[in-house]
Parts: C-alpha cells; structure tokens; sequence
C-alpha cells in the first residue's frame, strides 16, 4: 500500500509539473526545455531551508516557490526577445549551468546531493497524507490555469502564440504575458520541487536533468498539448509506464537508457501520428 501512496504522490508532482509546463508551451507557444531546473530550486532551497532553519514546511516551500520565480523571470527578461530556437539553446544553456554549479557547490552537497531533509509527517498514514496533500495542489494548479486561459487573458495568450505580429498590432503587451506565464508556469515547479523534496527526502542534480527535460515534454505532448487535462493523463502514463519496465527485472544499466529510448520515441510517434495528444483537439490551445 505504501508502494501504491509513492506512486501517487509521483503522479501529483508529475502532473503539477506538466501542467505548469504546458501553460508555457503549450499555450504560450515559448520554446523552452528548462522546466526541470525550476523544480530543482524548489527542491534545493526548501531541502537548505528545512535542514539549516527548522521553519514550517509551507514557509519552505514558498520561498522554493519564491526562487525558482525570481530565476524565471531573470530567464524571460534575458531571453523571451528571442525565439524560436534561440530561446530553446538559451533554455538548455540556463539549465545545464545552474546545474553544474548545484553539482560543485559544497552547501548542496555537490553531486552527492542532500539526504538529511526533515520528517515532516510520520507513521504508517504518511503516504496517504502526502497523496492527499499533492492531489489538492495538482487540482489547484489545474484549475488556476483552466481560469486564467478560460478568460480574456487566455484569449490574448493564445492570439500571441498564433500570431504575435497581429496580436502585438491590437495593442497587447506580449512581452509582459510571456513573462506573467513563464514565472506561473516555473512557480509552478518550485512548488513540485518542495513537494518532491519532503516526500522522499533525498535528492541530487541527476533528477533534474536533461533527460527529465525529455520525461516533462513527452508527459505534455502524449496526454495533449495545449489542453488542461492532457498533461494529467500523459503524467500518469508516464508514471506508471517505469514501473511496468521495472518489473521486466532487465540491468540497472538498461532501465534508465530504455526509459529515455521510449519517452523519445513517443514524443516523435506522436508528433507525426497524433499531434493534439491522446485527449487534444486539432485546435490546440482550447480550454477544455
């Protein structure tokens, strides 16, 4: 049963990740593969402050929310003049640094990573109080992102990823919404990285690297891009789908290769066979 409570708890971070992810992408049309790098700053500074400061989790976790926002937007200022795949090397390029330096800086413990964090709930019921934590935020992240792309900022959101040029021409500020979304979208992975950081106590750089770019992006283009419940389902497909190679009992040393093989593969299956996802429509970018 505790497996059963980890696994969902996997999937509401999963699904809070890709949610946030794909208000960028997916509705914002920002090219951008740096979403695991805000998840690991929600996830290192409320680990650092659990350990150094002792202070309530909830305070924890907002300032891992706070920092991985104020990195976000620092990120769009610098780059969202740009696009296309200028913004996507510039993203790649922000990422990889930020983690070289969290794998050589003594305090995060380098590439060892942290493993002291605080308990914060204990006995047999913790896993299912943690899922139930992760299920409320991961509704709430969905249904703040149904309002915000359901109203007339939603429109605007979508008329400047459709057409910048003619939504620019009526008087939007676009630069303004791409950073209001990117910094939602990458607050949103501060959160999943408090969350992640709490649950399993341990972490490290390698979680948060490029090939968890690969796992957030196919999560978003298999459930369907640009719609509100495509990253959930895409999340738990892609949860669950390890833990069926897990029981095929193949080498460590195949696992993690196999799992980047599929999770691409599936990325270009579906970019070719069924480009709006397994619940999208044609018209991406609808609320539904």
């Amino acid at each position: 049963m505790d497996y059963l409570a980890s696994a969902g708890v996997l999937i509401g971070i999963y699904i809070i990740l890709a949610a946030g992810y794909n208000l960028i992408i997916g509705y914002g049309g920002l090219n951008t593969i740096a979403h695991p790098i805000f998840f690991a700053l929600g996830a290192y500074t409320t680990a650092l402050l659990a350990i150094g400061t002792g202070l309530p989790p909830v305070i924890c976790i907002a300032a891992g929310i706070g920092v991985a926002v104020i990195a976000s937007v620092f990120l769009a200022v610098t780059t969202l003049r740009i696009s296309g795949d200028y913004l996507l090397i510039a993203s790649l390029g922000f990422q990889l640094g930020l983690l070289q330096a969290i794998n050589n800086l003594d305090f995060t413990g380098g590439p060892s990573g942290l493993s002291n964090i605080p308990v914060t709930l204990s006995g047999p019921a913790r896993g299912w109080l943690y899922l139930m934590i992760t299920a409320a935020l991961a509704l709430l992240v969905i249904w703040l992102v149904h309002r915000g792309m359901s109203g007339p900022f939603g429109r605007a959101v979508r008329a400047m990823r459709d057409d910048d040029v003619a939504c620019a021409a009526l008087g939007r500020g676009l630069f303004t919404m791409k950073v209001v979304i990117f910094a939602f979208g990458c607050g949103t992975a501060g959160l999943a990285g408090g969350m992640y950081a709490y649950y399993f106590q341990y972490i490290s750089p390698e979680q948060f690297n490029v090939a968890q770019s690969a796992t957030i992006l196919t999560m978003v283009v298999l459930g369907g891009i640009g719609t509100i419940w495509g990253p959930v389902l895409g999340a738990f497909v892609l949860v669950a789908l390890p833990q069926v190679i897990t029981f095929l009992q193949l080498p460590s040393s195949l696992v993690g290769p196999l799992q980047g093989l599929i999770f691409t593969s599936l990325v270009i299956l579906f970019l070719f066979l069924r480009p709006h996802g397994l619940v999208g429509t044609r018209t991406p970018g609808a609320a539904h």
